[in-house]
């Protein structure tokens, strides 16, 4: 057997391991997952695309998908923008650079109990937040904020909140890789901050953009923790996202409909991802 063979051999061998794991745990269950979006859920029988259809006609399914669209949309672009603004002024201040990144990570150690005890102290009705506009003469009848409509607000709050620092660190090692000379020669030519931002910056973060968005966006269905926690299964209607009636569903053990929107889920997330590759790549 050749040197190159054997190499090879031996590459495979160390990718084993993983790659079993990914299909005995996550491609197995996922195909048993497709295989059972088209039997019904009592008898056993082929439903073909009756699931399919339960699911796209179902009311809570649609506010649940106008709310968790509608969370990405909002929270997407200021998580990004907030985050890239304060890495660029991160990367340019040497001094205590350290101990604002390590600020800035700071929430992620937080535990999402601690999150939730957090909001009850400031918007139950008996909470901070009422005890503050009462001591300014606001009457506001002791209002449950997480039962309004302002409980989105607070749920974007949070994920941002929650997130700046990982991104920030993230768009940090991207900035890190291009070269001082290049803006060295930029402001030489006499190109100002914001050009050199334009033209420099953003061209040469555009992969870690890619990994940066992409986190992002997978990290925005996890906020679900805290809205759940703090509202239970059945939350305000402006916070009531997929993975609220994901979690309904299981507890009631509908698990065609259950099946039938996580394979639409996954098809939605799968687009996007290809989508948003094939815009970086032109």
């Amino acid at each position: 057997m050749s040197k190159k063979r054997k190499r090879e051999m031996a590459a495979w061998l160390f990718i084993l391991p993983d790659f079993a794991g990914v299909v005995v745990f996550y491609l197995i269950p996922f195909a048993d997952v497709v295989r059972r979006s088209f039997i019904k859920a009592a008898g056993n029988g082929f439903a073909g695309l009756g699931n399919y259809k339960q699911v796209v006609t179902n009311e809570a399914f649609k506010l649940a998908v106008f709310n968790t669209l509608r969370f990405v949309l909002v929270c997407l672009p200021l998580l990004l923008g907030l985050s890239l603004g304060i890495a660029s002024l991160l990367q340019k201040q040497k001094a205590g650079r350290e101990i604002f990144k390590s600020a800035y990570l700071a929430p992620l150690a937080i535990p999402a109990a601690s999150i939730v005890l957090l909001w009850q102290l400031l918007f139950d009705s008996h909470g901070m937040i009422n005890g503050i506009l009462s001591f300014f003469h606001i009457n506001t009848m002791g209002k449950d904020w997480m039962n309004t409509n302002a409980a989105f607000g607070v749920l974007v709050f949070s994920y941002i909140w929650k997130n700046l620092g990982y991104d920030v660190v993230l768009w940090m090692a991207g900035l890190s890789g291009i070269s001082k000379n290049i803006y060295e020669a930029a402001a030489v030519d006499g190109a100002g901050e914001w050009k050199c931002f334009i033209y420099i910056t953003l061209p040469n973060i555009r992969q870690a953009a890619f990994t940066i968005v992409i986190i992002s966006f997978l990290n925005s269905f996890k906020v679900f923790r805290e809205a759940y926690l703090v509202a239970g299964s059945y939350p305000h209607e402006s916070i009531y996202l997929m993975q609220h009636i994901f979690n309904n569903w299981f507890s009631s053990l509908s698990v065609d409909k259950m099946a039938a929107g996580s394979v639409l889920l996954c098809i939605v997330v799968t687009v996007f991802v290809l989508f948003l590759q094939h815009s970086w790549e032109e």
